[in-house]
């Protein structure tokens, strides 16, 4: 795209590519960050997708980044990414906006609207102050993989969903009202219980009502009232719900093009952009669902004694004094209560405790998305489950805007199969 992001947002129309004349079911595939336990998973869909054009094929499952075959996957996603372009299987959308609905497994529907972010308005810093901030806590050492995934890529594949504070409904709840006027772009089910999911192309018009409806909410005199905030205060409209660390290392490969050329060339570089999905934090659709820890190659009662030992007055069982967290392991099921907590989360007490206790005495950590899956992963040899409680969606931007960024994986938006599925896609090279 040859415009410019709205300098109010940062947010604008995309040149979106979609696939023509191939099995769209086939075509869209969960995040790459869903079911890290759970070989069977991926490999059904990749018996299911079988030879047919697939995101698949373009993304690398987090499952498989310690399989030892990380640069030969990373070398067949360029070459697929180049043949995929080469054979003209995309339609592009220029100038374009599309909203999504996404009817869930549940049978709730969550509203989107996919578009591109400027990333110089993308700061993942704990103490941000950029109209794009992350919610969590960014792992450094995540990004290095990711950018080498994504630094020779021809296309980019969002699952990234940043959150809007949109209490009165103003940007996308209209647009289900006059979706009878935009274009289909595709209507169909997504596999693995992945639920139903509808595309439809803005008309000028609606894009300029979204661009002016987001501004508003960007407005600084609007934005101190509905927070309560004093003086002149940075202005948060987004916040990175789920993909922060793909997110982050498009930061990192845009950071490192802007070496290579003159400043005035900056604004019209591809991977000054990132391809998202907006959703308003008050969508009916949007449930926020806790991230379970499952602790591998420990010994659970070694590890239940030395949380109890860690905090001054810790206890077996549930109560009000303090932070309280389940666990299990083998026939075991419990809760420990934490008085006097040293985070205002409860994920931050447990995820601090477990991060040294690891590093001392070895195993591995694993973040499940679902309680039923935590069960089954927990009770097995040499494990143990740490199930967590769900954040009050409606304390995520105060909290941030005030304390800055969470602990990593506090929160997740939906269940794993309710995740946002690739299928857009974007240009990274000029052509």
């Amino acid at each position: 795209m040859n415009g410019t992001a709205d300098i109010r947002t940062g947010f604008s129309p995309a040149d979106i590519l979609l696939p023509r004349d191939c099995d769209l079911e086939r075509w869209s595939v969960i995040a790459c960050d869903q079911y890290t336990s759970d070989s069977g998973y991926w490999k059904r869909v990749d018996q299911f997708v079988g030879d047919a054009p697939s995101t698949l094929r373009l993304v690398l499952p987090e499952r498989f980044l310690d399989s030892g075959k990380v640069d030969h996957y990373i070398q067949e996603i360029n070459v697929n990414m180049r043949s995929y372009l080469a054979e003209d299987l995309f339609e592009q959308l220029p100038d374009s906006l599309i909203y999504v609905e996404r009817v869930l497994s549940g049978g709730k529907i969550r509203r989107g609207l996919v578009g591109r972010i400027d990333l110089e308005c993308y700061d993942y810093g704990e103490d941000a102050v950029s109209l794009v901030r992350a919610t969590e806590e960014t792992v450094l050492s995540r990004i290095p993989p990711r950018v080498t995934v994504r630094r020779n890529a021809a296309l980019e594949l969002p699952h990234v969903m940043l959150l809007i504070d949109d209490r009165d409904q103003t940007v996308l709840e209209p647009l289900h009202l006059q979706k009878q006027g935009m274009e289909t772009l595709y209507d169909f089910s997504l596999m693995e219980k992945g639920g139903h999911i509808s595309g439809y192309r803005l008309t000028e018009e609606q894009i300029r009502q979204v661009s002016g409806a987001l501004a508003a909410l960007a407005d600084p005199e609007a934005y101190r009232q509905r927070y309560g905030l004093e003086g002149e205060q940075p202005v948060m409209l987004f916040a990175v719900g789920d993909g922060n660390h793909s997110l982050a290392t498009a930061k990192a490969c845009y950071e490192e093009k802007k070496k290579t050329v003159p400043q005035e060339q900056w604004a019209s570089l591809p991977c000054r952009y990132a391809l998202v999905e907006v959703v308003n934090l008050h969508d009916r659709g949007l449930e926020f669902q806790p991230i379970h820890r499952v602790c591998f190659e420990v010994e659970p009662s070694a590890l239940l004694g030395a949380l109890l030992k860690e905090f001054p007055g810790a206890g077996l069982g549930g109560g009000d004094a303090g932070q309280s967290f389940r666990y299990l392991y083998r026939h075991h099921e419990g809760a420990v209560t934490v008085p006097n907590p040293p985070s205002r989360l409860a994920v931050g007490t447990l995820q601090g405790f477990l991060d040294r206790y690891l590093e001392a005495h070895g195993g591995r950590i694993d973040y499940i998305h679902g309680e039923e899956e935590a069960r089954r992963l927990g009770s097995g040899d040499n494990c143990m489950a740490f199930l967590l409680p769900a954040l009050d969606k409606r304390e995520l931007f105060p909290a941030v805007i005030r304390g800055g960024v969470l602990p990593c994986k506090t929160f997740s938006m939906g269940t794993a199969n309710d995740k946002r599925f690739y299928l857009e896609c974007r240009r990274l090279i000029r052509g």
